[in-house]
């Protein structure tokens, strides 16, 4: 299975019915298959943090979300997540194109490629770093779970490697 085929059938199985994204070229399979799916509403959006207080409202008027970004995006949102997210016990599932780490080739992505586990420790927000279509496959149902569970957003890493699937 290529890798985002997997993660789009994950989230079908988590029963996510909208999804907000961000433009990535990571992410660009995934985005095609989810915008071609009439079952989930995808709101495209300029960014992250944009991303999540449209998720916030969708959560509110009882929708199961995820946020599609780049890690880049995190550092921006974290006012949203600390006055938005952890204030209001909303949930979320985070799929996020972990860049400036493997394979990078553009300098200005590697700063926050080095921060963003921290950072999401730093939030206490879990992650999850599968390394195959299969991982995703079973970690992104308990991923979006746990979400719901602890009322707070759950991420799942996707690196430069875990992308090579889809070339296959």
């Amino acid at each position: 299975m290529k890798g985002s085929e997997s993660i789009y059938k994950a989230i079908k199985e988590s029963g996510i019915d909208f999804i907000a994204s961000v433009p990535c070229a990571n992410l660009k399979n995934l985005l095609n298959l989810i915008y071609n799916d009439e079952e989930i509403i995808h709101v495209p959006v300029t960014r992250e943090e944009e991303g999540f207080g449209v998720c916030a409202g969708a959560h509110l008027s009882g929708k199961k979300t995820a946020l599609l970004m780049q890690n880049s995006g995190l550092g921006n949102s974290i006012n949203a997540i600390g006055s938005l997210y952890k204030v209001y016990d909303i949930p979320i599932l985070l799929i996020i194109s972990h860049r400036g780490d493997l394979k990078e080739k553009i300098p200005a992505q590697i700063p926050m490629g080095q921060w963003t586990k921290k950072l999401l420790d730093v939030l206490n927000i879990p992650y999850y770093c599968p390394k195959t279509p299969e991982e995703a496959y079973k970690i992104i149902p308990y991923a979006s779970n746990l979400s719901i569970k602890m009322d707070y957003p759950v991420a799942v890493l996707f690196d430069a490697l875990y992308w090579e699937y889809d070339a296959l």
